[in-house]
């Protein structure tokens, strides 16, 4: 679940209408929202509205969670203000497995909150695999907010993230229209994007924009099929398959255990030959 509160002022000069994205993947875990995020909120090569946008200038909160906390006393979270400590950001979300990105504020209005990130493990809940996560995000756009095809942009790349077919293998990104069918080898991991907007009265319109639906999008999704079927010639070796701490909820775990009890020293070998 992802959700945002905020007050609905039709006499605001900073937001007289709202316009939101909302973000749907599949076949992929919270983790896979923190590259096209920082790229929005972090990096001016690839959102120029930082620089041109005085009300953005000034950053933003980044709320990073750390997925892999167990406890009945909370979630264990870290509030980072960018860009002063943009490479303690990197540092964890290098990891997008362990952290992510949960929510964003703006330092323009801090009461303001952006983005809003599903960032919860399904294993964490279960104690077992049940499958990816599949998480949802909402961000807010236009304004004092960076701009929808800001937005959208790091979806050209294919990024890479841990999912796929069981949930085990590192795959790119592909974005898509909605209501696309997991159907190409393996499953790649899907993103789809809706554009809505919210007029003066708080009510949503009629209309919605499918942004990954567009054509313009045609050449990505070619990209990151042939980036697929490449990475897919490696196999189970390295890293194309999900780290251990993410297979730590499948069969290769009680495997790796039988065999754990096979292992012998070498000296222990010699020293029982000799006898």
């Amino acid at each position: 679940m992802a959700e945002i509160e905020f007050v609905r002022d039709p006499n605001s000069k900073d937001r007289p209408v709202e316009a939101v994205l909302v973000f749907a993947a599949d076949k992929c875990g919270p983790g896979a929202y923190n590259f096209p995020l920082y790229t929005v909120f972090c990096d001016p090569m690839h959102n120029s509205g930082l620089l041109l946008n005085p009300k953005m200038h000034l950053g933003f909160t980044l709320t990073i969670i750390d997925m892999d906390h167990k406890s009945k006393d909370g979630d264990r979270v870290i509030q980072l203000q960018v860009p002063e400590r943009i490479w303690d950001a990197t540092c964890l979300l290098q990891n997008p497995d362990r952290f992510a990105i949960e929510a964003i504020h703006s330092r323009y209005k801090p009461e303001e909150q952006i983005v809003s990130v599903s960032a919860t493990r399904l294993h964490n809940i279960a104690g077992k695999y049940t499958g990816k996560d599949d998480p949802v995000a909402i961000v807010r756009t236009q304004g004092l907010f960076p701009a929808p095809e800001e937005i959208v942009e790091p979806y050209l790349l294919g990024h890479f993230v841990t999912g796929d077919c069981r949930g085990s293998h590192v795959m790119p990104l592909m974005p898509v229209a909605i209501n696309t069918p997991v159907a190409g080898p393996f499953c790649l991991p899907l993103v789809s994007c809706l554009g809505f907007s919210i007029d003066a009265e708080g009510l949503f319109t009629r209309e919605h924009v499918d942004l990954f639906g567009n054509v313009a999008w045609d050449a990505t999704r070619i990209k990151v099929q042939q980036k697929a079927d490449e990475w897919r010639r490696q196999g189970f070796v390295g890293a194309t398959m999900a780290s251990h701490a993410e297979l730590a909820y499948t069969g290769i775990v009680e495997t790796l255990a039988a065999l754990e009890k096979e292992f012998i020293l070498r000296r222990e070998q010699t020293v029982a030959a000799k006898a």
